[in-house]
């Protein structure tokens, strides 16, 4: 067994600085940038006025950041080669999106929307896996071309971890002469409806509530009669894309006809595996990694009394615990993923499901931890906004709730543990 990184990832990460240092950081500095990084950040990012949507120039640096990326040859690197990209793996990913996070707030990765140089896209597995030849060439390259953009319409204001349960139902419909699907329902935080093309919407279309088969994915255009944002959800973490839509009915779009994922309806777990490779190139370790380093740093730099806060056991304690689990962490974060790696696509959730739910639900809570833990140690200035501590903690805290909550990822461990669900399943009845 090998833990050392592999010498061409060390020698990629090492590209991807070099890059950072030339391209990235200048932009950064240019025009005033940095106040989206520094004390500034919530209201130079934030439409206050506006709904409490990204401002535009925001947006926009983001968009100039990735396109660099993107012509240096960077920011397609997970996707496969077929689309531009270099068939980048789960295990790079993870240690990439790591080394980023740990280095700190910065345009090269933001925590807040999970920009990135090197980006992560679920889309594109999704559509590459299941989607029509004619999906494939329209949301994939129209994707990284930037004339298509989805957003992932299943969570609902009554049913968020019970999403088999969701109420929003799709009928087939003929309406003026032409075959469709009427849609009837709401959905709740669906992030990026602002710049959406698309709503990728999911419906029931047979079965009954709670059954996984019977769900289909709707490709809804964005505007469409009837789809309609009702209010934007203002959160802990501003600026806000994340709205309350209503879609009732909705019938006769110009994609209607082929806008269901192909075996969509009998597939949910593809859905549920594909958020799994996403949710496991998260950067929290890297971030509880990083506002741990800074602790260390700063207990080596303050001198109350005359002698290094580092002296106090106070200090040491509660900051040694933090590095021993997030050392435990990402090395069951880059073992999952190496075994992602080395499996099929649908055999994860049958087999590791477990493990990628241990490394996001711990991964989530330990990052909020350190950041807490980051903020005491700083004192007065760790709770400022002159430190990015109360950012992090911020951004991090929505993940112990989002694409499934900790208890819900507690719960899949303990289906595995026990035999209910995965490898073990039967061995004690």
């Amino acid at each position: 067994m090998d833990f050392a990184i592999p010498a061409d990832l060390q020698a990629y990460l090492d590209e991807l600085d070099a890059f950072i240092a030339a391209e990235i950081k200048p932009l950064e500095q240019q025009d005033d940038n940095i106040r989206f990084f520094d004390h500034r950040r919530e209201y130079a990012r934030t439409d206050f006025e506006g709904g409490g949507l990204p401002r535009h120039e925001w947006e926009e640096l983001l968009k100039e950041a990735t396109r660099r990326s993107d012509s240096a040859g960077h920011w397609r690197f997970s996707a496969p080669k077929r689309y531009g990209g270099k068939d980048g793996s789960n295990l790079w990913m993870a240690v990439i999106r790591e080394h980023f996070a740990r280095a700190g707030l910065g345009l090269h990765n933001d925590l807040q929307n999970e920009h990135s140089i090197v980006g992560n896209f679920p889309f594109v597995a999704m559509f590459d896996q299941w989607g029509t030849d004619e999906q494939k060439q329209e949301f994939i390259l129209g994707g990284f071309e930037r004339t298509r953009r989805v957003a992932f319409g299943l969570t609902e204001p009554d049913h968020g971890s019970d999403a088999t349960h969701m109420e929003t139902v799709a009928v087939r419909e003929t309406r003026d002469g032409v075959d469709g699907w009427r849609i009837d329902g709401e959905k709740m935080w669906i992030t990026g409806m602002h710049v959406a093309t698309h709503c990728a919407m999911f419906a029931r279309t047979a079965g009954k509530a709670g059954d996984a088969s019977g769900i289909t994915c709707f490709l809804v255009p964005n505007p469409t009669e009837g789809l309609k944002i009702e209010e934007w959800m203002w959160t802990f973490n501003m600026p806000t894309d994340h709205p309350r839509l209503s879609a009732s009915p909705m019938s006769g779009c110009p994609t209607a006809r082929s806008s269901a994922w192909r075996a969509a309806a009998s597939r949910w777990r593809r859905a549920s595996s594909t958020r799994t490779a996403s949710a496991k190139r998260r950067a929290s370790c890297g971030a509880a990694l990083y506002c741990i380093d800074e602790s260390v740093k700063y207990a080596r730099e303050r001198k109350p009394f005359g002698e290094e806060l580092a002296r106090n056991q106070a200090i040491q304690f509660p900051l040694v615990e933090l590095a021993t689990q997030a050392e435990m962490l990402r090395l069951l974060i880059f073992k999952t993923a190496w075994e992602m790696d080395n499996m099929p696509h649908e055999q994860i959730e049958r087999t590791i499901s477990d493990k990628v739910s241990m490394c996001n639900y711990w991964a989530n809570r330990l990052v909020c931890e350190a950041a807490d833990r980051a903020m005491q140690v700083h004192g007065g200035i760790g709770y400022s906004r002159h430190k990015p501590f109360e950012h992090i903690y911020r951004h991090h805290r929505r993940y112990r709730i989002t694409e499934g909550s900790e208890e819900i990822q507690m719960r899949k461990v303990g289906a595995y543990l026990f035999g209910y669900l995965g490898p073990k399943r039967g061995m004690y009845s």
